[in-house]
């Protein structure tokens, strides 16, 4: 064997004695590792939301704007987020055929989502009028063929919760239920003074082209003058988007009463448009029109919402 042979099959033997690659420690390997973070116990909104199974709604919702109550006689199937707080407010006036008319403001409704299912809902209004605003939901109930040559002033407190039902899929609507009650704080003789309670379920679907029709029934309590009977309230809207902020809508809803002395029904046509100026702040007008001659002749709301 010559001498450079010699010294190749030397150096050959040195390479494969030596450390082998994986004993160098990698540069990478001075960096501390990720550790998994600690467990720690849950808020009360994280145990209430482990108890009734929901899910983030991160990716459910598409488009993250707010959606409010107000902007139609029909409740939005949605509710205000976790930890989000919605600020509702409008003005109304009503044309009554027999009294006089009525306003309403300011309207207050501040809804605030415990949990992306649940939201606490706290308010306050106050009206002075022939009759409640029966456009705006409240849930007073007067005679309407009563002749009143004064007004009726009234200021009351909401307060209830909104919960979350079901998620739309396929032909399963998005739906959500509202319990409230509304208690009168103050008011001239002959208003309203015992607490009613109301309960709406509301239930919708958005379609392709993002049109959305929703519909709604709500019955609550109601007195006047020691006859004590119920309010049923049905109502269907479908809302349709022009561009990107804007959106009009249709609307029919109804109010009869039962279990009263004298029966009254309430027919109403309202269209509406409401313009989102941020995702985060919307206004909007609706008007309103009586179909039968129980009903006030004509209604007209304009509101805004603001999340925060």
């Amino acid at each position: 064997m010559s001498r450079a042979s010699r010294l190749a099959a030397l150096a050959l033997g040195l390479g494969l004695a030596g450390p082998s690659a994986a004993q160098y420690p990698s540069p990478l390997d001075s960096l501390p590792t990720a550790r998994a973070p600690a467990e720690r116990p849950g808020s009360p909104a994280e145990t209430l939301e482990s108890l009734t199974g929901e899910r983030s709604a991160g990716p459910g919702r598409e488009r993250d704007e707010v959606e409010t109550d107000r902007d139609s006689f029909t409740p939005a199937t949605t509710t205000a987020g976790r930890r989000r707080l919605i600020v509702e407010a409008a003005y109304t006036f009503a044309d009554n055929r027999r009294f006089k008319e009525t306003h309403s403001v300011p309207e207050l409704i501040l809804r605030y989502g415990l949990t992306e299912r649940v939201e606490l809902r706290f308010g306050f209004n106050y009206e002075v009028g022939g009759e409640a605003a029966e456009a705006t939901g409240a849930e007073a109930g007067e005679d309407v063929f009563a002749a009143r040559d004064r007004l009726l002033r009234e200021s009351t407190l909401s307060y209830g919760v909104k919960v979350g039902l079901t998620e739309q899929r396929r032909w399963v609507p998005r739906s959500a239920v509202i319990v409230q009650g509304f208690t009168p704080t103050r008011g001239s003789a002959g208003a309203p003074t015992a607490t009613q309670v109301v309960a709406t379920y509301a239930a919708g679907w958005e379609l392709p082209n993002r049109w959305r029709f929703d519909a709604a029934v709500r019955y609550g309590t109601a007195s006047e003058a020691g006859d004590r009977f119920g309010q049923f309230a049905p109502s269907a809207v479908l809302r349709v988007p022009v561009g990107e902020r804007l959106a009009v809508h249709g609307e029919y809803f109804g109010i009869v009463t039962t279990g009263r002395a004298v029966e009254t029904t309430q027919h109403f046509f309202s269209p509406g448009v409401h313009y989102l100026v941020t995702p985060d702040l919307e206004v909007g007008v609706r008007l309103g029109w009586g179909l039968n001659d129980q009903s006030p002749r004509f209604f007209s709301n304009v509101g805004f919402g603001l999340r925060f």
